[in-house]
Formats: C-alpha cells, sequence, structure tokens
C-alpha cells in the first residue's frame, strides 16, 4: 500500500518545511557507497578515490529493497554512486532491478568496456523492463572537460558513449551546468548545440542529453548560497513536484530522500538499509534543497 498524501507541514517561525511522502515513484541504490575512480572538483556527494566512508551494498540487500519497493508500487529503480561500476556484482543486481521496473546506471564511463557494453546490452535484452545507462561529460571541449574530471576522462566518456551505442543502448549524456556559461536571451539552445556537434562527430545518430544546475553541495558546498524551504516558499506551488516527496534512496548507512544528500548524517531518514523504515517526512533544511526549488529538476532521466 502506498504512502498517502500529505501537504507539507506549517511552520510559521521560518522553520524548514517537512514534506512528507507522497508515493514511491523512484528507488535509488547508492550502489559503491561514496568510491569513485575519478576525482572531479565539483562532485555533488564528494565522492574520490579514497572515499570509503560507505560500503558497497550487496545483493542481498538490493534484493530485499527491491521486493519492499515492488509492494509499494515503485516506477523507476536507479543505481549510483561513487561509481557503480566499481561493482563487481552489479549486473546481478541490475537483472533484479529489470524484473521490477526500468532500471538506469550513473556512471563516468570511463570504466564501460566494449565487452561490459555487450554484457549490458544482452541483459537488456532479456528483460522485461527498459535499461537506461546515463554517462556524465561536464563539456563538450576535452580540455574543458578534463579540467574538472581529470587528464583522460572525456575521452574515456565518449569513448563509453559510443561502445553503448553501437550496443543499441542509446545512452544519455548528463552535464551540469558548472562549465557552461549561461545562455543569454537569444542564444537559443547553444549549450545543447555544442554537445550535439560534439556527439555527432563521434557517429552519433540519435543523441540524448540532460543538462542539470549546479548544486550547492558536495565539494561545492557553500553555507552563502540558499537555505531552507519554509512553508510559506511552498505556497502556490504543488509541493509533490519535488522529488523527495517520491524517492528514495537505499545507502549502507541508512535510508535517504535525495541521492545527492547521501553521507550527510542530517539527511538521513533512518538507520539501516530497509526500504519501508525510511518513507516518513523529511525536512527542506539542504542547499540541495533550495536548487531543486528553484529550477523545478529532478535527478531522474525527464
Amino acid at each position: 500500500m502506498s504512502p498517502e498524501p500529505n501537504a507539507a507541514s506549517v511552520s510559521t517561525n521560518g522553520a524548514p518545511a517537512v514534506l512528507p511522502m507522497r508515493r514511491l515513484h523512484a528507488l535509488w541504490f547508492q550502489v559503491t557507497g561514496l568510491l569513485c575512480n575519478l576525482q572531479c572538483t565539483h562532485c555533488l556527494v564528494d565522492s574520490s578515490p579514497g572515499n570509503d566512508s560507505l560500503e558497497f551494498l550487496d545483493p542481498g540487500t538490493v534484493r530485499r529493497a527491491l521486493a519492499e519497493a515492488e509492494s509499494l508500487g515503485v516506477k523507476e529503480v536507479y543505481f549510483t554512486g561513487g561509481e557503480p561500476f566499481l561493482h563487481r556484482q552489479l549486473l546481478t543486481m541490475l537483472a533484479d532491478a529489470l524484473a521490477v521496473a526500468p532500471t538506469t546506471v550513473l556512471t563516468n564511463g570511463t570504466l564501460v568496456t566494449e565487452r561490459l557494453a555487450a554484457g549490458l546490452a544482452e541483459l537488456a535484452g532479456r528483460a522485461r523492463y527498459s535499461l537506461e545507462i546515463r554517462v556524465s561529460l561536464d563539456h563538450p571541449d576535452p580540455a574543458r572537460n578534463d579540467s574538472v574530471r581529470g587528464a583522460g576522462a572525456h575521452f574515456k566518456a565518449l569513448r563509453a558513449v559510443v561502445r553503448l551505442d553501437r550496443a543499441g543502448l542509446a545512452p544519455i549524456v548528463t552535464a551540469t551546468e558548472y562549465l557552461l556559461a549561461p545562455r543569454r536571451a537569444g542564444e537559443g539552445g547553444s549549450t545543447y548545440d555544442a554537445f550535439l556537434a560534439c556527439l555527432g562527430e563521434a557517429g552519433i545518430r540519435r543523441p540524448r542529453l540532460k543538462i542539470l544546475p549546479v548544486f550547492h553541495t558536495g565539494k561545492l558546498e557553500d553555507p552563502t548560497r540558499g537555505g531552507a524551504i519554509t512553508e510559506a516558499m511552498l505556497r502556490g506551488i504543488d509541493a509533490s513536484s519535488l522529488q523527495c516527496s517520491e524517492s528514495r534512496v537505499v545507502a549502507a548507512d541508512g535510508v535517504y530522500a535525495c541521492p545527492i544528500l547521501v553521507g550527510k548524517p542530517s539527511a538521513r531518514i533512518a538507520p539501516g538499509t530497509a526500504l519501508t523504515g525510511g518513507l516518513g517526512p523529511v525536512e527542506l533544511a539542504h542547499h540541495a534543497c533550495r536548487t531543486c526549488y528553484e529550477t523545478g529538476m529532478t535527478c531522474g532521466n525527464y
């Protein structure tokens, strides 16, 4: 049975609004904790090769959470990290997820070999639901991209996109606006055009692109930006449009409402990996909450 929808609780003193769980639409797994093979200067969750502060999730934990999510009517499943492909049992967990709902992996692409791309395509071909792969690429220019992601990151990410595309998976290229100059009136889709040209030159005939705003969290934490979302700020908008009203994240240390707040003790809803223990309300008290509120973005695919 799905959680009952409710309005955000009333706050009269400027305290953070409290947002109840409306339904479970998206389930996220922080499958490799905060461990990543890259050390990007703008990482939203402060991942790095040395950040082993959260353990990897095991297939049994993922399977139990999927069963809970299925009973709640989940519509999408996402695997993120860290870098998910550092997990040697990721394909096993993907197979379990694809029996429950459409499933997405968020990756930097550097570990995607031709063999892995073929394995993912084979898995997708026999799955009940669709498999999406999102590859991070922050700028169409290699030098600009690698200035924040590390030498060779652009080449490897673009190579992954090509390999996945040739395997028939049509990956989604995902960028943040960290390196992108704001578009001025009359410029149209210049940001998109630059990416589309880059992908077209690589032979991607049907490119897919998602651009995210900059979040002031993780390695870009900025206490002077944003602040809590109060009840007064929510008046006149549909609070259910905020993704934390319908998504939860399972990590090794507990359940969170937002994938970019994993690892922050103040953002954890409940300890342990039991999904149903983390369906309670959330306080909109973090800097990242302000970005979602102002831009209407979602960490989902669309």
